[in-house]
């Protein structure tokens, strides 16, 4: 049974999404049945498909909400820091934060193959949240903090280490917690991208 929620505290809505990730990350979209998303979530099928069309309509909600949360976090770094340094800093601190105490949100976003049952939505790496990110990257260089690159590659190298490193985190393959590798892994990133 998912346990990942308080019923007194979620909507049937939000349950149903919390359960869906949970039965995505573990058994696969295509391996979860939308009997095993009732079950789990103790929501009525009625109100299931209140809430859903369908299986892909709680995928897609599920997507979207994860989206839009990513890119709330990220505005709120926008506002607290000014500096390009700063503000990627700040979002690998984030992305190891998520992975530690989240880690089904960060496999849901890392691992799954969104495309192969969500054909009209934009891969994980062209979504808002990553343009953000590159768009702090792209600031960084017109402000001479960051060297003058293409900005796919010069974000590649900046948030790469760390999304590989949360790969492995997810893996189970890191010896030490994540947090143990951050000022290593941050200190390597902007060395990869500074501008000298």
């Amino acid at each position: 049974m998912f346990t990942g929620y308080q019923d007194s505290v979620m909507s049937p809505r939000e349950k149903v999404i919390a359960t869906a990730l949970w039965l995505f990350t573990r058994k696969g979209y295509f391996n979860t049945s939308m009997r095993d998303i009732t079950r789990e979530s103790a929501v009525s099928t009625g109100s299931i498909y209140h809430y859903f069309k369908d299986k892909e309509g709680v995928a897609t909600a599920l997507f979207e909400a994860l989206l839009e949360r990513m890119q709330t976090e990220l505005d709120t770094i926008m506002q607290l820091h000014e500096s390009a340094h700063d503000q990627c800093r700040a979002v690998i601190s984030l992305l190891f934060d998520i992975t530690q105490s989240e880690p089904d949100v960060m496999a849901f976003m890392l691992y799954v193959k969104h495309r192969e049952f969500l054909p009209n939505e934009r891969p994980v790496c062209s979504s808002k949240p990553f343009e953000t990110m590159r768009a702090m990257v792209a600031r960084g260089m017109a402000r001479g903090e960051i060297e003058q690159r293409d900005v796919q590659a010069a974000s590649a190298c900046l948030f790469g280490g760390a999304i590989r490193m949360i790969t492995s985190e997810l893996d189970g393959i890191l010896e030490k917690p994540l947090h143990d590798y951050y000022e290593e892994v941050w200190s390597c990133s902007w060395r990869a991208v500074a501008a000298i």
